[in-house]
């Protein structure tokens, strides 16, 4: 089975907002016809649908609301934002090996308004399970939000390697400015300097306010084919030429503190390892990157594991026009995850698929090959897009 005979052919999304007044089950709905309308594809021609765990709608249900026929593959996949580019994976998986013809990745959630994912564990909330169990390990000290989880490795790397909070501003700044010429985004026309970054306020220190992702309200969704059948539908085709999932030894999700080395990300290592192997690419092959930015921090560590810097040095990487759309590496176009929303990643797929495409707000000149990846922390997955020739 070759994936790299699988492309991304329909993207679609509802409004980006901070109380969308309606139910996710219509956020969903919406997303995948809008993905559907922009690809050209009937729901009658859809045979496959893939989502997160996490997800409150149901598959059956969206294919009942847009008049689906019988479906041949349906999947789901864990761990929150580490789930993003494994459904494409899953997707091509299915249409590659013949499964299904088409597939439709989705994610659609009332973030802000609804239940939000920033105020972590709480005790009333939490069924009792092997993961909630394991919180036990960590919420009796007081890390119970994801911010305050990923506070420990910052302050570890910042420890080890000399970087500071200055460090982590310069991807903040970066994210809001592309976001400020962004019309979708939350943040647009509000760019930010590295002086505001600095004095945002405290949330769990080392982090401040504009180290940590927003919350948003809306969908996303992604249509998936051959190759072939991509080439004769509306757009360019999104040729799929890696995937990948990783989860390292030791590993929690958010909290793997018992790791011998708190300064790296070994799950996208794992992840990193593959894209590269199944690609035949290496990092300056790269034209623009999609890299998963729900605490700044983070972004510098995927960066190292991913072979953009040694360890150590992204602080130093970061600085100056790095990731500018003429620099070494454009990074989060659309404004990422910190200045476009909050679509647990789903998002930052959508703008990959632009880029190749060409018509994206931000566009990268001259796009061959887009990295994209998704949550870290948690076990998580990557991809690399490619443009056809």
């Amino acid at each position: 089975m070759d994936i790299s005979q699988a492309a991304i052919a329909g993207i679609g999304a509802t409004a980006f907002t901070k109380k969308s007044g309606v139910s996710e089950w219509r956020l969903a709905v919406e997303a995948v016809k809008a993905a559907l309308d922009d690809a050209g594809i009937a729901p009658t021609e859809v045979d496959g649908l893939v989502t997160y765990s996490m997800d409150t709608n149901p598959e059956v249900y969206i294919a009942q609301a847009l008049g689906m026929k019988d479906l041949t593959f349906f999947s789901r996949i864990h761990y929150g934002g580490g789930a993003a580019c494994a459904t494409i994976q899953q997707a091509a998986l299915a249409v590659t090996s013949g499964v299904a013809k088409v597939v439709v990745c989705y994610r659609a959630f009332n973030e802000r308004s609804g239940l939000r994912l920033g105020s972590g564990v709480m005790a009333e909330t939490q069924a009792v399970t092997t993961e909630s169990l394991r919180y036990g390990w960590v919420a009796p000290y007081g890390l119970k939000t994801p911010a305050s989880w990923v506070a420990l490795f910052a302050q570890r790397y910042m420890h080890v390697y000399g970087a500071t909070s200055e460090s982590f501003g310069h991807v903040a700044v970066s994210s809001r400015k592309y976001a400020a010429t962004n019309p979708k985004a939350h943040f647009y026309g509000r760019p930010i300097t590295l002086e505001d970054h600095q004095q945002s306020r405290w949330i769990s220190h080392p982090l401040r306010l504009l180290d940590c992702c927003q919350e948003t309200d809306g969908g996303q969704a992604l249509v998936v084919t051959t190759l072939d059948h991509a080439r004769t539908l509306r757009h360019k085709p999104a040729r799929i030429v890696a995937s990948a999932q990783g989860s390292a030894p030791q590993q929690h999700p958010m909290t793997s503190f018992y790791r011998d080395d708190l300064t790296g990300l070994a799950e996208m290592g794992v992840v990193a390892r593959q894209l590269w192997a199944q690609s035949k690419l290496k990092p300056s092959d790269i034209d623009a990157a999609i890299i998963y930015d729900h605490f700044t921090p983070l972004v510098l560590m995927q960066l190292e594991e991913l072979g953009f810097c040694e360890r150590g040095e992204a602080k130093d990487f970061v600085k100056g026009h790095t990731f500018d759309l003429t620099g070494e590496l454009p990074m989060n176009m659309n404004g990422g995850q910190l200045g476009e929303a909050y679509l647990h990643g789903m998002n930052g797929i959508a703008e990959a698929v632009r880029q190749i495409r060409g018509n994206a707000v931000n566009q990268v000149s001259d796009v061959n090959h887009v990295l994209v990846t998704a949550g870290t922390g948690p076990p998580t997955s990557g991809l690399i897009l490619a443009a056809e020739h």
